[in-house]
């Protein structure tokens, strides 16, 4: 029986998804061979013995230390698409904030509370909350994912231009992307063109405080900036003083922090991006599905530091490899096998930066002197075995 963790409370739906027959599932549990999580962090976290994998019910991965997982070869999943409808609602959302002052108006209205004819009053003040209609401007999208794709198919039913940037935007994601969203060339273009630039990107150290006073010096005057990615990706200082000048016309961001609370022309909203009743529902069930599929037959999908490797199951023996990603791995793992007349009925491989994956079924069971073998290699970090 595999032992799952659970460091938030996660949808039942997705628990659901873990046979009870299979899994002892709570949030005391010990020696956990799996955990899922949605929020909390898990860097000061020991990693035991006996954990395999960390199910993230989310996209991001920020608050798991990915490296130190990588090295105990802990598989970390995390559930792309899952959430993207709700954040892109919360973005069309976003795009009306940042145009109009809906917030300024409804606060002032609360102030006429007990006043006779509020109707006059409201009529005679409202000139003080004019906006700007969202049809017939520019919005630069950068990341073109799931979320972002979304926010630009939905900006064009908005009557809006959009341009989008993203250099590692994949096939799939370029085929569910209306006609008529134009391509940049590079964020620059984005920068000098767009009224509205949205970010969906994930924060790394290239797009660390990649909004700046460099890049807003680029942008038009009054441009309306959207974060509900990360917080690291905007410098909130330079940021601040451009909305000071006058340079940038609203920011709105789904990460408050210490610098962006409660300042001039900045709407904070507390990470509401994935928080629907529907999103909370699918991250999890897509967080289990992935971990049960892991732990009970060794597949990997949607893992941020180990490749995508699957084998359908049947009914053959299995051995999953884990190894560091240098030459001769592949032949050294099966001539284990042969060495020991053990004929290879399926394979599968695959590698993602430093690592690599692969799955083998046999003919006959891996005897435990192919499993020392296999963990003698110079380079394998982790072997599992499936009867």
């Amino acid at each position: 029986m595999f032992k799952v963790k659970l460091m938030n409370k996660i949808a039942k739906v997705g628990t659901d998804v873990l046979s009870r027959e299979k899994y002892e599932i709570s949030e005391t549990v010990e020696n956990e061979d799996a955990i899922l999580v949605r929020s909390a962090a898990l860097h000061e976290m020991p990693i035991g013995e006996n954990l395999k994998a960390i199910a993230r019910c989310g996209a991001g991965v920020n608050n798991i230390p990915i490296e130190k997982c990588t090295k105990a070869g802990v598989v970390v999943f995390n559930t792309p698409g899952a959430n993207a409808n709700a954040v892109k609602e919360l973005a069309i959302a976003a795009l009306i904030l940042a145009s109009r002052d809906v917030i300024g108006g409804v606060e002032w209205v609360k102030t006429l509370k007990g006043q006779e004819n509020v109707a006059k009053a409201v009529e005679a003040g409202k000139s003080a909350f004019v906006g700007y209609e969202l049809a017939g401007k520019t919005l630069g999208v950068i990341g073109l994912g799931a979320i972002g794709g979304m926010v630009a198919n939905a900006a064009i039913s908005l009557g809006m231009s959009v341009m989008g940037y993203d250099p590692y935007i994949t096939a799939k994601a370029a085929w569910s992307l209306a006609p008529s969203v134009k391509q940049a060339a590079d964020y620059a273009e984005i920068f000098k063109t767009c009224d509205y630039i949205t970010l969906h990107v994930p924060a790394t150290p290239t797009t660390k405080n990649m909004i700046n006073a460099k890049t807003i010096a680029q942008m038009k005057d009054g441009v309306r900036i959207l974060n509900l990615a990360r917080a690291d990706l905007v410098n909130a200082t330079d940021l601040k003083a451009a909305i000071a000048e006058g340079k940038v016309a609203a920011y709105i961001t789904d990460f408050p922090t210490e610098e962006t609370v409660g300042e001039k022309g900045i709407v904070a909203i507390p990470h509401l991006g994935a928080s629907t009743v529907e999103s909370e529902d699918h991250c999890a069930v897509m967080a289990a599905q992935q971990l049960d599929e892991f732990l009970t037959c060794g597949n990997i999908r949607n893992s941020v530091n180990f490749p995508t490797v699957g084998l359908p199951r049947s009914e053959n023996p299995r051995v999953c490899i884990m190894n560091d990603n240098i030459p001769n791995m592949l032949s050294q793992i099966t001539t284990a096998f042969s060495a020991k007349h053990v004929n290879i009925e399926n394979m599968a491989n695959g590698s993602k930066g430093e690592v690599a994956y692969t799955i083998v079924e046999t003919n006959a069971p891996a005897s435990e002197e192919i499993v020392q073998t296999l963990k003698a290699i110079d380079g394998v970090f982790g072997v599992r075995v499936f009867a």
